[in-house]
């Protein structure tokens, strides 16, 4: 498994200086500055997967959202959403449904993970995302999604990983460069951190998106500059 207290790959102009307790969690949009603009566009992504006490092999992906931001504004553009009917173990556990809040009926009669992956390529192609000259990267919330479970699943069921997959910025890692602490509870600390309020519910894949989303655009405004945090495969 990666490890989380790797060096960070990547540079920072944030200003460390937090938000009064007053100030509001809603952030306005960064100005626009190419000479330090690296991407166009962030795809935001966070997993929800099968699960249990003690865990269950392998897990599945059950939950695959993806918020399209622009680079400029921080701004969500479009969104991919879709839930994902688990196979080897069809069945959701109790301890899945009270972490995700996803219920049984939410995954029962939906698409395999090689269909989802099928129209999250559509709409990579959609958007725009596929052109050679938009450059894009996913981030995440660790390193988990894509250095573990999407490539873990996709070896059990024999499906390639598109190489858009292979690279992205790991929020944690970003966070503790720019503020200075690493946060051990993930959204929880960085929210916190920058006094943002949490949006939705935790460990909602689309709610968790949103918070992370929030939190890059909190850091972006103060200046701070993403840079992709993944080794290369």
């Amino acid at each position: 498994m990666f490890n989380d207290s790797t060096p960070p790959y990547w540079s920072s102009k944030v200003s460390p200086t937090l938000p009064s307790k007053g100030e509001t969690s809603c952030v306005p949009a960064p100005p626009c500055c190419s000479s330090q603009r690296r991407y166009h566009y962030f795809l935001v992504l966070d997993f929800e997967a099968t699960c249990d006490k003690p865990q269950i092999h392998p897990q599945e992906i059950i939950e695959f959202p993806i918020l399209k931001l622009n680079g400029r504004t921080m701004e969500i553009e479009s969104t991919f959403h879709m839930y994902v009917q688990p196979v080897v173990h069809p069945q959701l556990t109790p301890f899945c449904t009270e972490l995700t809040g996803i219920i049984q009926g939410m995954v029962d009669g939906q698409p395999s993970l090689q269909q989802v992956l099928e129209r999250v390529d559509e709409w990579m192609a959609k958007e725009g995302l596929l052109d050679p000259s938009v450059k894009s990267i996913f981030v995440t919330c660790g390193d988990w999604d894509l250095k573990v479970m999407l490539p873990g699943q996709c070896q059990y069921l024999g499906l390639p990983v598109a190489d858009y997959f292979k690279q992205w910025i790991n929020l944690k890692k970003a966070y503790s460069f720019a503020m200075g602490s690493w946060p051990k509870n993930g959204l929880l600390d960085m929210n916190k951190g920058l006094n943002l309020q949490h949006i939705g519910r935790p460990h909602s894949g689309i709610d968790d998106c949103k918070n992370i989303a929030n939190i890059m655009k909190t850091l972006a405004h103060r200046g701070f500059i993403f840079k992709q945090t993944s080794k290369p495969f």
